[in-house]
């Protein structure tokens, strides 16, 4: 830590928004380290067989990178598929049951209609057989 000898302190500006300062530290410790070098350190000389083995574990890992993302897409289009298919299972279902009900509905109504056919013929046969008891009695009249 530094004395406070070796600290210099300058006022600059003093506004009302706030202060500004100079600090200036004085001269390092003779047991201080030395000045910090402006350069880094040189590197040491790689060998061929470095650069190697280090292109070959890039191309490793590029080739297992680009498999991860073979096997994500592969995964993505068999979720696809499997969603396509699921929904045109739905799809038939829906259309069968749709198929069901309308065809229970004409049932119900070939079968409703029916009933009010036979209804009516019922209804007109005893028409006809009043007119025909009808028709008896008026001639059974006149011929008397």
């Amino acid at each position: 830590m530094a004395a406070s000898e070796d600290i210099q302190v300058k006022e600059l500006d003093k506004r009302a928004s706030g202060q500004a300062f100079e600090v200036i530290l004085g001269a390092p410790a003779p047991d201080a380290k030395g000045e910090f070098p402006l350069s880094p350190p040189k590197k040491k000389d790689v060998s061929l067989e470095e650069i190697q083995r280090k292109l070959d574990a890039a191309e490793e890992r590029r080739k297992n990178h680009e498999a991860e993302v073979l096997k994500h897409l592969a995964e993505k289009r068999e979720h696809e598929k499997e969603v396509q298919q699921k929904a045109m299972e739905e799809n038939n279902n829906f259309s069968k049951m749709a198929e069901e009900k309308l065809n229970q509905k004409m049932e119900a109504n070939k079968e409703n209609r029916t009933a009010i056919m036979a209804a009516m013929n019922e209804k007109f046969k005893e028409k006809d057989k009043k007119l025909e008891e009808v028709r008896k009695n008026k001639e059974t009249k006149d011929d008397d």
